[in-house]
């Protein structure tokens, strides 16, 4: 056992504590169904749906279906709070149908980016490894759960206040949020598909605004996801408005940024082009070129 199968079983425990805190505090002052507050069950069954998926996918060594798991995890825990809740209002409709929406375009899109590709890098080592493997798939459900989890919330809760201006706000932080994100994706998916840029770095369209723009897409719609959520929670529910927080943690400091400017640097860093590139734009918060 080498020292990443090591820190991956550390991790495992740490994982789910972090992810039975978020269901009591998701399911504080929340309805209940089958026994349960619906917000703890579907607590459960992020990690119980990503662990079936590990099964086949670490016998075969394949990293093919995670996205996809992630995307059916949302899509699912949505629908069960609003199947299970036993009085959803419109507030919770909206942010269902905002999650459903978002989860279906991303997991098509990622899915069909690695059936492309043939394989993700990332899961180059970390298949063939089972403690590693499953932490990555245990984590996955931790993070559905988190960046999820004040929406779950607020479908699930109690509390019930009507739609108003923070509703609003909200929604256009998310729409916004969604646009830019579908917009990057789509350039940077044209920009590939040409066999002259193979070895090019896209900096047109939102590109040449921002070096990540749909990170700040992502950023910006659960952002106003928790907006949307606000005015529904109470009591230890608030706890679960960290959601955006965690995103754009783990986004722009962990797993996001920090990997992809690495990889960037590695393969352009010594291009003029790319040096100026880098310089002149930002790394996350879109600026056209025509401000700076």
């Amino acid at each position: 056992m080498n020292k990443y199968e090591l820190q991956a079983i550390l991790a495992l425990p740490i994982i789910l504590v972090v992810g039975a805190l978020v269901a009591v505090a998701g399911s504080s002052s929340g309805q209940w169904a089958l026994g349960m507050p619906v917000f703890a069950l579907c607590a459960a069954l992020s990690f119980l749906i990503n662990w079936l998926v590990f099964v086949p996918s670490y016998l075969n060594r394949t990293e093919h279906f995670f996205d996809l798991t992630g995307s059916a995890c949302y899509v699912t825990l949505a629908l069960v709070a609003l199947l299970l809740t036993p009085s959803v209002d419109a507030r919770g409709m909206l942010l269902g149908a905002m999650i459903i929406l978002w989860a279906l375009r991303l997991g098509s899109f990622l899915f069909l980016r690695v059936r492309r590709s043939g394989r993700d890098r990332r899961f180059d080592q970390m298949k063939q490894s089972f403690p590693r493997f499953l932490m990555v798939w245990t984590l996955q459900g931790l993070w559905v759960l988190f960046t999820a989890a004040c929406a779950l919330a607020a479908i699930t809760s109690a509390r019930q206040v009507p739609l108003g201006a923070l509703a609003v706000i909200g929604s256009l932080l998310w729409l916004g949020g969604m646009t830019l994100e579908v917009a990057a994706d789509a350039q940077k998916s044209t920009f590939k598909a040409d066999p002259d840029n193979a070895h090019r770095f896209i900096s047109s369209g939102v590109w040449a605004w921002s070096r990540h723009p749909n990170y700040a897409g992502e950023i910006l719609l659960w952002l106003g996801v928790a907006v949307i959520a606000f005015p529904a929670l109470s009591g230890w529910q608030l706890a679960t408005l960290i959601s955006p927080i965690f995103v754009y943690v783990l986004l722009t400091r962990i797993s996001g940024i920090p990997l992809l400017e690495s990889r960037a640097d590695k393969k352009w860093g010594d291009e003029p082009e790319y040096q100026a590139y880098k310089r002149n734009t930002p790394a996350l918060w879109p600026r056209p070129p025509s401000a700076r």
